[in-house]
This record gives structure tokens, C-alpha cells and sequence, in this order.
């Protein structure tokens, strides 16, 4: 079964060909330099970009699989949580391709496509999970821990009670004046060996697998406003302390559901799964306590449409299909 998948929850527009869960195409489009100068996604630019991008994506990501729509046998689409305006360009147009050529179309929750994305087989053979396993899904719009049984089985365990991890690396960043989007430039000067500064964690005494980030990112601004002047070197220190604080808390998480439910695979999901410092943590952290970590490649991590037409895939392999009045969801808690 080849599937088309379609993503734009966000502000990437992403298009994917796979066949029976191999993935033979994978296009994207970013917008990164659109939002960058106003420190954040806006959401108006989001779906004004995403009408201008789509329909060469799909182009794109058909010739680079090799084939044309008459191969397609499915489609499938993010159909939320994400912004409103960037999601009802791809499912209208996801839709539209279906009910014109008469297939069968899915629509897919995207949390779900990004903690089954460390199944996908990638062609690199790269280790892939068995069922069970603990997912830690952390990005701009998510931080929650999941007990993955299989793909349509998904309980979520916690999650954050405010401010996604990813969110706070953002925010951070902007506070810090150092650009967006705020991961991965964190990512990249904490990597740097020196002091850090301390700062709280919330929860971490805690026996529960909730999350809060507002707290450290307030701690930061508290800190900054105090000092009268901040060196490169006293900067750095900064942005390696805030980067532990928020790494350290959600392995702690993870791996304390992961030993609660007698579970011994662990998968990271989302775009902060692409944060090395997390990536290592978890792999050191995990190997101290007998658990097998599993991460996709970090083109994996972050928003793209194979992780949405693989989900699709496993749906529509089920005999599971979506209705053509799919309305896009902001809020769709898995």
C-alpha cells in the first residue's frame, strides 16, 4: 500500500510517499526565516506560506519517490492539534486528492505520528522498537510521557501543566537574545564544556510523570534582571544550567514510568528529541538502568509528513478510514 502523507500543523509544509511502512520520499518546506525576525510562529504567515508551498511539496515528494498520483493508494493528513489556519490547508488538500480520485483518506492525530516515528523503517537500518514502550514526547507545542502497547493503544501518563519543554528552550532563547528558533542554538552553545548556573526543578521529588517549565524559564528572566552585566562566558553558564535543569527532569520522568510499568523500551519523540544533550542524557541514564533507548534521526524528530503517513499507513492497513468532513482539530489530546 502506497500512502501520501501530508503535514502542516505548524510551520513546516511536508509531504511523504510510503510504501508498506518504508518510507520512499520525505519533502518539507520551512519557514523558519519567515517567523525568525518576530521571535515565534505567526500563525496569519503560517497559513498564507502553507497555500504558496503545498502543492510543490506533493510535487516534490512524488518525483523523488518515483511515481505519480495514479500509484498513490491512500492519503493520509495531520488533521491537529495545531494551529487552525496551517492545518486546514493540508487537510483540505489531503481531502480534496482523495475524494477526487476516489481513496481511501485517514486522518491522523500528530502526536500520535510523532511517537510512532521511531518504528518507521528509514532504509538505514536503524533499531526499531517492540511493542510495549515508554515514549517522552517533547516539543514547542507538547511535553507528556506515554505507555505505547501498540499504534491505536496509547495511554498518556502526564504531561505538562504549562509551558512545553520546547516552548521554554524558545522563550529562553528570546530572553536571552539569541535568536529562533531557540532549541537549537541552546543545543549548540551548552555543548561547549564550562560552569553552569543552577537552576530549580519542578516536580523532581515528585512520584508523578507531570511536567512544569514555566518556573525554570522564570527563574532564568530573575536571574538575567539581577546582573548588571553578563560576559560570553557567564551566558554560556546560563544556557547550560537552564538546559540541564529542563534534560535532567525529563529523563528522570521517563525513565521512572519506564521502571513503574515494567517496560524496557524507551522512545524520545518530538522536536526537542533532536536536543543532543537529551539524546545523551537519556542513552547514559537508560543504560544505568537496564532500559534500551530508541531515537529516530533528527530529521525525524522535528514536524515532517513520513511520521504522518506511516500513523496513516497503520490505520488504513487496519481497514480504518476518516470521513471527508474531518475538521481540523487545535486541541486533540491523544
Amino acid at each position: 500500500m502506497r500512502v501520501l502523507g501530508i503535514e502542516s500543523s505548524c510551520d513546516e509544509t511536508a509531504a511523504s510517499v510510503i510504501d508498506n511502512g518504508k518510507i520512499l520520499s520525505d519533502s518539507i518546506s520551512s519557514q523558519i526565516d519567515v517567523h525568525k525576525i518576530y521571535g515565534g510562529v505567526v500563525p496569519e504567515l503560517a497559513s498564507r506560506k502553507h497555500i504558496v508551498n503545498i502543492e510543490p511539496v506533493i510535487a516534490a515528494s512524488l518525483k523523488d519517490a518515483g511515481v505519480t498520483l495514479d500509484d498513490i493508494d491512500a492519503i493520509a493528513a495531520t488533521s491537529g492539534p495545531g494551529l487552525l489556519g496551517s492545518l486546514v490547508i493540508g487537510l483540505q488538500f489531503a481531502k480534496t486528492i482523495a475524494m477526487a480520485r476516489k481513496l481511501p483518506f485517514y486522518g491522523v492525530n500528530h502526536l500520535r505520528g510523532h511517537i510512532l516515528a521511531a518504528r518507521i523503517d528509514d532504509g538505514e537500518s536503524t533499531p526499531v522498537p517492540d511493542y510495549p514502550y515508554i515514549a517522552l514526547l517533547a516539543s514547542g507545542g507538547h511535553t507528556a510521557i506515554y505507555h505505547v502497547k501498540n499504534w491505536n493503544n496509547i495511554e498518556c501518563l502526564g504531561q505538562t501543566r504549562d509551558d512545553a519543554a520546547g516552548e521554554a528552550f524558545d522563550k529562553v532563547a528570546k530572553l536571552l537574545g539569541l535568536g529562533y528558533p531557540g532549541g537549537p542554538v541552546i543545543d549548540r552553545m551548552a555543548a561547549l564544556q564550562g560552569e553552569k548556573v543552577k537552576f530549580p526543578q519542578a516536580f523532581r521529588q515528585r512520584r508523578s510523570y507531570e511536567f512544569s517549565f514555566s518556573g525554570v524559564k522564570t527563574a532564568v528572566a530573575q536571574y538575567v534582571a539581577k546582573q548588571s552585566n553578563i560576559s560570553k562566558d557567564h551566558l554560556y553558564a546560563i544556557v547550560r544550567g537552564f538546559q540541564e535543569s529542563v534534560v535532567d527532569i525529563m529523563v528522570r520522568k521517563v525513565v521512572f514510568a519506564a521502571r513503574e510499568k515494567q517496560v524496557k523500551n524507551v522512545v524520545l519523540a518530538g522536536g526537542v528529541a533532536a536536543n543532543s544533550a537529551l539524546r545523551n542524557r537519556a542513552k547514559e541514564v537508560c543504560l544505568q538502568n537496564d532500559l534500551i533507548l530508541f531515537a529516530p534521526p533528527k530529521k525525524r524528530c522535528t514536524d515532517n509528513a513520513s511520521m504522518i503517513a506511516y500513523a496513516g499507513y497503520l490505520a488504513l492497513k487496519d481497514g480504518l478510514t476518516s470521513p471527508f468532513d474531518t475538521a481540523p482539530r487545535s486541541n486533540w489530546p491523544l
